[in-house]
Parts: C-alpha cells; sequence; structure tokens
C-alpha cells in the first residue's frame, strides 16, 4: 500500500515511541536554519493581545509536533525548525514577522495568525511560491484553491462548520426553526448568507437572524426578537465567549426553550465553561477531540504524556496544523520534487483517508482548501467537560 492511502499510520510505529516529558516551548529569537536540509515553519503567532488565549495553545502544539517529530530522526532524515514571532494579533506586525523570518531563513511552510494576515499576505506567497501557508483562520473566501493556491485550512470553513450543524439540526429535528446570532464583522457575517440557503434545502426555517456588536453588552431587545421566533436551535458565530452567556440567560428566563449552539472559537472547554450554569447543555461543532477524550486515540495519548494539563482546542490545531503541513512536505519528498508551494499544495491535496492518530476521530480527506468534517460536542456542566452528541459528520 503506497503512503498516499497510509498517511500517519504507516509512521504511527516510529513516531509514537517512548518519549520524555515534551518541554514547555517558549518563544525564541529568529535563528538561522544551519542546514540546508532543515524543513523550517516559520510562524506569525499571537503570544500577546486579545488572541492571546489561543496563540499560547498554537504555539505548543506546533512545538510540540515538531520536537515529536525531531525526537523520532525528522521527516525523511531532515530536521524541522520552528521559527516563531509574536504578532500581537495585528496585521502589520504579522506582516513584519513573516518579511523577517523569510528574510534570515529559507522559509518552506508557514503558520499566520488571522484572516486579515492571510489576505494581506497571499500575493507576497504567489510572488514567491515557495512557501505553503496554513493559520487560525476558517474563512469560508480562503477555501479557494484558484485565489489562494499556496494556503489551506486546518479543518472546516465557517460555512461548512454551519453545514454541519445545520445537517445534525435537520436529521435530530427535521423542520426545525432555527436562529442566527452573528456579530458585526467580517468573521460574523461569513457564513450567513450562504448557511440560509443550506437551511432551507435541508428544510429547516431560519426564524430570526440577529446581528450584534462584537462583544456587545446589552442584548436585551435582540433577546425579544428571539422570543418572538422562537426557535429550536439558535447558532451563535463571531464571538468568542460574549454576548453568548447574556443571550442564554435572558432567554432561559423568558421561557426560551432553544438549544443553543457555537463555532470553533466559542468550543474550547474553558470557554464555554465560563458560562456557568448557563453552559449546560450548550452544543457546537468542533473538527478535533478534547484532550481528555477517552476514546482511542494514540496521538492525544502521546499529548497527555508530553503535557499533563488540559490542552486547549487551539492547541490541537496548531498541532494538526503542523501535521498535515510536515505530511505535504513528506509527500513531495518521497516523489523526489523540490519543495515549491505548487508541489507541497498538490501533495496536501493528494491526502484521502488519513489518519491523524485520533486527533480527528476518522480518517480525513483534504477538498479545496478545508478539511470538512466535524463533530457536535455538548457541555456536560456536572463534569465540566464537552462530551460527544453525535457521530463525525462528514461534508461532500
Amino acid at each position: 500500500m503506497s503512503h498516499r492511502c497510509t498517511g500517519i499510520s504507516t509512521l504511527m510505529r516510529r513516531w509514537l515511541a517512548p518519549l520524555g516529558l515534551g518541554l514547555s516551548l517558549g518563544l525564541t529569537p529568529v535563528i538561522h536554519a544551519q542546514e540546508a536540509e532543515d524543513i523550517v515553519i516559520g510562524g506569525s503567532i499571537p503570544m500577546s493581545g486579545v488572541f492571546a488565549f489561543a496563540g499560547v495553545g498554537i504555539h505548543a502544539g506546533i512545538g510540540d509536533y515538531v520536537k515529536m517529530v525531531n525526537e523520532q530522526g525528522g521527516i525523511n532524515g531532515r530536521k524541522l525548525v520552528y521559527l516563531p514571532e509574536d504578532t500581537g494579533y495585528k496585521v502589520d506586525v504579522s506582516v513584519a514577522a513573516f518579511k523577517k523570518i523569510t528574510s534570515q531563513n529559507k522559509v518552506n511552510l508557514y503558520y499566520g495568525d488571522s484572516t486579515g494576515f492571510s489576505k494581506t499576505i497571499n500575493p507576497e506567497l504567489d510572488r514567491r511560491g515557495d512557501i505553503l501557508m496554513t493559520g487560525a483562520s476558517f474563512a469560508t473566501e480562503i477555501n479557494d484553491p484558484e485565489k489562494f493556491p499556496s494556503q489551506f485550512l486546518v479543518g472546516p470553513d465557517y460555512t461548512e462548520m454551519f453545514g454541519i450543524l445545520l445537517k445534525y439540526i435537520a436529521a435530530e429535528s427535521p423542520g426545525a426553526t432555527v436562529a442566527f446570532v452573528y456579530s458585526d464583522t467580517e468573521f460574523g457575517r461569513d457564513p450567513i448568507e450562504t448557511s440560509r440557503k443550506r437551511a432551507e434545502e435541508l428544510g429547516l426555517k431560519v426564524g430570526a437572524e440577529i446581528m450584534t456588536p462584537p462583544g456587545s453588552v446589552d442584548v436585551s431587545t435582540e433577546v425579544l426578537k428571539l422570543r418572538r421566533a422562537r426557535p429550536d436551535y439558535t447558532i451563535f458565530h463571531g464571538y468568542v465567549l460574549a454576548p453568548i452567556p447574556e443571550f442564554i440567560s435572558q432567554g432561559r428566563q423568558m421561557g426560551l426553550k432553544s438549544r443553543y449552539m457555537g463555532t470553533f472559537w466559542t468550543m474550547d472547554n474553558s470557554t464555554v465553561m465560563q458560562m456557568g450554569e448557563n453552559a449546560d447543555g450548550f452544543m457546537g461543532v468542533m473538527p478535533f477531540r478534547y484532550y481528555y477524550d477517552e476514546e482511542e486515540a494514540p496521538m492525544l495519548a502521546k499529548i497527555r504524556e508530553m503535557r499533563s494539563e488540559y490542552q486547549s482546542t487551539a492547541y490541537m490545531q496548531g498541532f494538526l496544523a503542523a501535521m498535515l503541513m510536515t505530511e505535504a512536505a513528506k509527500r513531495t519528498l518521497d516523489d523526489g520534487k523540490e519543495l515549491t508551494a505548487e508541489n507541497m499544495k498538490a501533495s496536501l491535496q493528494s491526502i484521502q483517508n488519513f489518519d491523524t492518530g485520533g486527533i480527528i476521530g476518522i480518517p480525513i480527506s483534504v477538498k479545496g482548501n478545508s478539511v470538512p468534517v466535524g463533530r457536535i460536542y455538548k457541555a456536560d456542566y456536572a463534569s465540566k467537560k464537552m462530551v460527544p452528541a453525535s457521530d463525525w459528520i462528514v461534508l461532500e
């Protein structure tokens, strides 16, 4: 069987050999990659600023995967080198970090911190033709191989996340009424129009579309709109936490029986549990398993050996980002080709039925610029954990 079919499963025995405790990787100054054969991963990582809650986890996930691979001999004998810079989640700082890292090192792979950065740097990636990039963004716009030929998403895009939620709702409650509550940002508006049409195709009724300022505090007027619509399900998007808890609290006080749902950046265990008792029953789409998931997952087991404390969903995203980037590089080298963006992207898109070691619970395939798979998880506030509420859902 060829490496294209087996993916990481062919390497599992070697990569999952007993490891010592992982280092808690801190940011280090950019250094020159001394060996020509090194495979270099640059990173615009938001270790400070408003997105630091995710950036810290992303950084740790990339660093741990790099350490794990290097301890087992690297990729085809070539060492992985990870060169991160803190960006504070600012596009201009991210661009400056990219220029600094790529001017001092021969960079093959890159992790970007935002949709804004991904869009801004895209012409430079096209011009260079030597870097494959992914990042923290799940923007639908980036899921376009023609416009973004050197980039990909680590999971489903935001429209696909809605598609997974709506597919679950249609199966559980045919003909249900849904409400979309979203922030007045590019992030928030991203999936709404397409998802309205998708809901109708699935036989669901969109009873309300409510837009709020991001992080708004007073949502009493919007909750009244929700009360009039009386949706069976309410999907929040474009927020991390606020104003979701206030919507749920006021809605329950008014007797609303809606079931509340979120998308990726709301779904970390620690974020959901900040809702207090209102978290109980909160559901959402998650492309990855949680750190504490008890189902068989060799990579999760190894992560727990390396880090004994809970690691966020952002950590899982960073870890899988490093895995997919280096898998693309490995396949390119296996084919005897140069590590150009075009070659690595072709290798990435050849990924079919790829075993992530349980980071995602089923074998995955890259479609377009995304991995359109996810699972519905539900908050169990008594145990303070997100637990599976569905099987893995794949969009065709």
